[in-house]
């Protein structure tokens, strides 16, 4: 009886895979680290938007949705963000612990706004030039750029945009034009 089992399903991998790539679909392809962040970050969304009282449509989603969700978060933040009071206030290594909240770092909510825009508009939602993503938001810009200097000010560190250069020409020292 195992032979008979044995020569049917040798017969039936033989006849699957004559036929797999012609009559059906391929697996599709592992997700990339990015698509697989995008989506769970975009399920974390929405399920908070679940769980509001009351319960959000994503079509009432806004800007103010969107704020509060970067607040919420912050509770799961790791990174240690000096209060004005604090006595390691503006110190980017402090020597000993402090009360201190931690918070999310302005660099993780800022490629997290990046995949939740692309996710929106995924999901249906209009592009960015048509200013209806929530994500794309003038007030989220400004909520990020607040936390940026705030979290740099907490650690004594600066911070600067770097300047692109775009073919800067030296100028030739000692040659005559003329």
């Amino acid at each position: 009886m195992s032979d008979v089992m044995a020569k049917d399903s040798a017969e039936w991998s033989s006849r699957s895979t004559v036929n797999s790539h012609h009559d059906q679909p391929q697996p599709a392809a592992p997700l990339s680290r990015y698509e697989s962040q995008k989506r769970r970050d975009w399920n974390t969304f929405v399920q908070y938007l679940k769980i509001q009282r009351p319960p959000v449509a994503l079509s009432r989603c806004n800007c103010n949705h969107v704020l509060d969700f970067l607040r919420y978060l912050d509770q799961f933040g790791k990174t240690k963000v000096h209060q004005h009071g604090c006595v390691f206030f503006g110190q980017p290594d402090p020597p000993a612990p402090c009360n201190c909240p931690l918070r999310q770092a302005w660099g993780s909510l800022d490629a997290l706004i990046g995949r939740l825009r692309a996710a929106y508009e995924e999901h249906g939602g209009s592009p960015d030039n048509n200013n209806n993503n929530p994500f794309g938001n003038g007030a989220i810009r400004a909520h990020l750029r607040e936390v940026r200097e705030c979290q740099a000010k907490a650690r004594g560190i600066a911070y600067k945009k770097k300047n692109r250069r775009k073919n800067q020409i030296k100028p030739t020292v000692g040659v005559d034009e003329g």
